[in-house]
């Protein structure tokens, strides 16, 4: 099964640039076209958060626009600390699960070889992560449901320590709150978030956690207390997640732009492989 998760797209108005220099409308079509380009098709595309930039009406329907013209099969999505839930449940409405539950986006997707389940972190006014009483004991309930099929739960806040102090200030409040839930529950076998646009691996109770970059710009790697945190533009990249009956998940980092190549292995007469001695 092939799970491709893009995230942190930060959509603005058609025409306008996020933070001045970077052109996340283009750089989210690109990534878009990518994944239609694919072969073999995923099985599921999972955004996890931050679709656009301010969460407004206008970053919605521009949103949709490339959607629709650029990746017209189903797609799920999550919220991000840059997306306001209202205008999201509003404007993208007729995406799987946006409208299930009466207050958050969040849900499970059924009816795969792996079940992922959907999870909404986002608080209003604020740029760290959080999941209330009810959250956990909606995430408990779902999870005891299947205890024995492969289980992956996607968010937007990583729910583990980092490294990088700028973005893990502004990630999932009370993380142990959430890892004795997952702890609970020993067929959730990959958590996988976004927000921190990096490339990142942690775990989380039993769960290897991910965190994959964005598909536009990436946060400057630093590990000094008192940086402010900026952005740059290392390569725009996406996620994709092999699971496997025998093996289960194995995750590979996937580039959106094209490089030099393809140049075939040519082995020299004295590679020492191949001799036997």
């Amino acid at each position: 099964m092939l799970i491709v998760q893009l995230t942190d797209l930060h959509v603005r108005p058609r025409g306008m640039a996020c933070n001045r220099v970077s052109e996340t409308n283009m750089l989210t079509e690109q990534a878009l076209r990518v994944v239609r380009r694919m072969q073999p098709q995923p099985d599921l595309v999972l955004i996890t958060g931050d679709l656009t930039e301010c969460g407004m009406p206008a970053e919605y329907e521009n949103f949709a626009t490339i959607l629709r013209r650029a990746l017209p099969g189903p797609v799920y999505v999550v919220p991000g600390n840059h997306d306001r839930r209202g205008n999201l449940r509003q404007h993208l409405a007729y995406l799987p699960g946006v409208t299930g539950d009466p207050e958050f986006v969040q849900y499970t997707i059924e009816d795969h070889p792996v079940r992922v389940v959907m999870l909404d972190t986002l608080v209003p006014g604020q740029s760290h992560g959080a999941l209330s009483d009810s959250q956990l004991g909606w995430l408990d309930a779902r999870l005891a449901e299947q205890p024995s099929k492969p289980t992956l739960v996607a968010m937007h806040h990583p729910a583990f320590f980092t490294g990088l102090p700028h973005m893990d200030r502004i990630a999932l409040q009370e993380p142990e709150r959430f890892a004795a839930v997952i702890g609970r529950h020993k067929q959730v076998q990959r958590i996988i978030a976004g927000h921190h646009h990096r490339p990142i691996v942690g775990q989380v109770a039993h769960a290897v956690a991910t965190v994959s970059p964005s598909v536009a710009h990436q946060v400057q790697l630093t590990f000094e207390a008192d940086d402010p945190g900026a952005l740059n533009f290392e390569p725009p990249a996406y996620q994709i997640h092999l699971w496997q009956a025998a093996t289960g998940f194995v995750t590979h980092t996937a580039y959106v732009q094209t490089y030099p190549g393809p140049f075939p292995f040519l082995t020299e007469p004295d590679y020492p492989g191949e001799k036997g001695d």
